[in-house]
């Protein structure tokens, strides 16, 4: 497999309304890593919530509340859950696809992803990215009637991590049928494990969440892709750590510091061949990305790189094993200042590729 080395990428929300002009900026920019633009200025139903609710049983839209939630109680939801499991057997465990499209994302889901498809068929792309909704966000987003978060339940927490596979699974196969020799990287997208251990999720159970996260990292693997989280905040790394992902993905512009607790475990992830995907441009500050410039940025990747050396993490494999992102998502960014962050990420990249300023 190719190097990820210092390579970069994007969250996936763009403020665009067009697909076709959000497309042709991904490709310009990113030609190591593509991804596809999630853009809920073209269709509300591009909100990371509701984007990948097709096939998925017991997911409804409320009309009196106004939003979706989960109806588990009707003779027709236990119908939708035997096909389900049924469908995820097949193809997961028998590699029987004749089911796979049920969970495509299509219009009105996604406006641009059958063009993002399009364009992987040239053979200079090595790596591209997708991306889901993590499970541990989707089930606490997305409650039952009782407004209780859907990650409590069992059974709904066990259809949304089925879902988050399958849907990534789609993407998975649709990429490699473009391109057999890419490799996909699969961003699953979880700000919620910023509230992880906080009192608004007290209850929630370490062992529950590695789990989950694991079967969805061992099942990405096995299709030939990478798995990375993403957190736009500070969060306890060593669950994300401990369930196998490749790439961890965090807001290093605001909380870089918060890995060097987790230093010993990082340490033996990037060793491991693990990475850290630094999201470095702060597109959750608009303030602050609209002063900010590229050599203050490189100036926050050495603080970081300097943290962790204190650690004892060597600097050059902590920048081996770097890629690098904006903090988050783009979507509620004017078109300036998104089209500044997608300018940021790519020129820290070369510069650092090309500089090796920070390597001593």
């Amino acid at each position: 497999m190719d190097n990820l080395s210092l390579k970069a990428t994007a969250i996936g929300s763009l403020p665009y309304s067009s697909p076709q002009a959000a497309i042709d900026m991904i490709f310009k920019k990113f030609a190591d890593i593509p991804f596809w633009p999630q853009l809920s200025a073209a269709d509300r139903h591009e909100d990371m919530t509701v984007q990948y609710i097709q096939g998925i049983p017991g997911i409804i839209y409320d009309e009196n509340k106004e939003k979706y939630l989960f109806e588990t109680s009707s003779d027709e939801f236990f119908l939708q859950l035997e096909e389900f499991f049924m469908d995820f057997e097949a193809i997961i465990h028998e590699k029987d696809f004749s089911a796979l499209e049920k969970y495509a994302i299509t219009p009105p889901y996604s406006s641009a992803i059958s063009m993002f498809f399009e364009k992987l068929k040239n053979p200079k792309y090595k790596f591209a990215k997708g991306h889901v909704i993590g499970a541990f966000t989707w089930g606490t987003s997305i409650c039952d009637g009782e407004s209780r978060c859907s990650f409590y339940d069992e059974t709904c927490r066990e259809i949304l991590v089925k879902a988050v596979i399958l849907k990534a699974v789609w993407q998975i196969q649709k990429m490699k049928k473009m391109n057999p020799a890419i490799t996909p990287i699969i961003f699953f997208d979880e700000p919620v494990m910023s509230q992880y251990g906080t009192s608004a999720f007290v209850t929630i159970k370490r062992e529950d969440l590695v789990s989950a996260f694991s079967e969805v990292t061992r099942v990405v693997r096995s299709f030939g892709a990478l798995s990375a989280i993403h957190c736009c905040g500070k969060s306890d790394w060593s669950v994300l750590i401990d369930s196998g992902v490749d790439i961890i993905n965090l807001d290093a512009f605001a909380f870089s510091k918060s890995l060097v607790p987790y230093s010993t475990k990082i340490k033996e992830f990037l060793q491991n061949g693990g990475y850290i995907a630094w999201g470095l441009v702060p597109t959750l500050d608009t303030n602050a990305l609209s002063k900010i410039s590229l050599k203050e940025l490189v100036k926050i990747y050495d603080e970081a790189l300097k943290a962790l050396e204190e650690k004892g993490l060597e600097r050059k494999l902590v920048m081996a094993q770097s890629i690098f992102t904006p903090s988050c998502g783009a979507g509620s960014l004017s078109m300036e200042l998104a089209d500044k962050a997608m300018t940021l990420v790519n020129e820290l990249s070369a510069e650092l590729t090309t500089g090796g300023a920070l390597c001593r």
